[in-house]
């Protein structure tokens, strides 16, 4: 828990991200946790990397009905780069959203300039589904959001593609995507 509320805390993450937070305290974050445990429509999955915290994946508003879900990521800043840690954290992710809970869309946003966000995205199969020119206000200024999504389909397809990558493959081998 301290590693995320440090994470929340970060005003460089505060500005990568789509929406705004307060500093949140130590009690603020117990009560916020007590609330959520038993929520069936907002799920955070913790990431780790060598057995070290390095950020959430999130799969909210959670639609039963319509199976649909948003899903974001947040990677901590000091997270090592060029390890695959993001895309293994949103193929796992997609994994559970399509194959476990049997939904059928996922959907997220990012921010124009969140460079990092629209690779991940669309190494991971998802398409940009428009512009919301101007919708977000961070740092003085007005910034442009882009929606993004993937269908339960379009996972599949995607899917043996990136396990015919040879690397890939052996991470499942090993346990890594299990």
């Amino acid at each position: 828990m301290p590693f995320l509320r440090e994470m929340i805390n970060d005003p460089e993450m505060e500005r990568m991200v789509i929406g705004w937070s307060f500093p949140t305290s130590e009690k603020q974050q117990m009560d916020w946790y007590n609330r959520i445990i038993t929520d069936q429509k907002n799920f955070r999955f913790a990431i780790e990397f060598e057995g070290q915290f390095v950020g959430v994946s999130t799969l909210t508003q959670i639609d039963w009905k319509n199976r649909t879900a948003d899903h974001g990521i947040k990677l901590c800043n000091n997270t090592p780069k060029g390890k695959g840690i993001g895309t293994d954290a949103v193929y796992a992710t997609m994994k559970y959203a399509f194959e476990e809970l049997q939904l059928n869309r996922l959907h997220g946003s990012f921010l124009d300039y969140n460079i990092a966000s629209q690779n991940l995205y669309k190494k991971c199969g998802w398409k940009i589904e428009g512009c919301y020119r101007q919708s977000i206000f961070k740092n003085n200024a007005f910034h442009d959001e882009w929606p993004t999504a993937i269908l339960r389909e379009e996972y599949f397809e995607w899917k043996k593609g990136f396990l015919k990558n040879e690397e890939n493959a052996k991470n499942v081998v090993k346990g890594g995507w299990q």
